[in-house]
């Protein structure tokens, strides 16, 4: 994902895990420095459900919003789905991009 993020002109977040705030399945701590960390819930959740919470960090980091964050949305879902799942983007006439 970073590299993704990089190479869209984004800033990559610091990942950790668990949020500080019980009960938050994400959060984001931003730092002076513009730089940001997005804390993501792991335990009992679905993989996909993970993946999603940390997609939309990034966009929310980087204070994106219409058309840059649907564009850097669908190249980290992806570059996410040629690592984990390489036949889902044969996604024919679906409107996704193939990779």
């Amino acid at each position: 994902m970073g590299q993704v993020i990089r190479s869209s002109g984004y800033r990559a977040p610091a990942f950790r895990s668990p949020p500080r705030v019980v009960g938050q399945n994400r959060s984001i701590r931003r730092r002076p420095d513009g730089s940001a960390s997005i804390a993501v819930a792991l335990r009992g959740r679905a993989q996909v459900a993970v993946v999603a919470d940390m997609i939309d960090g990034v966009v929310a980091a980087n204070r994106l919003h219409g058309v840059a964050s649907a564009r850097l949305r669908d190249d980290l879902w992806d570059a996410v789905c040629v690592l984990v799942a390489p036949e889902v983007m044969d996604t024919g006439s679906s409107g996704h991009r193939a990779a």
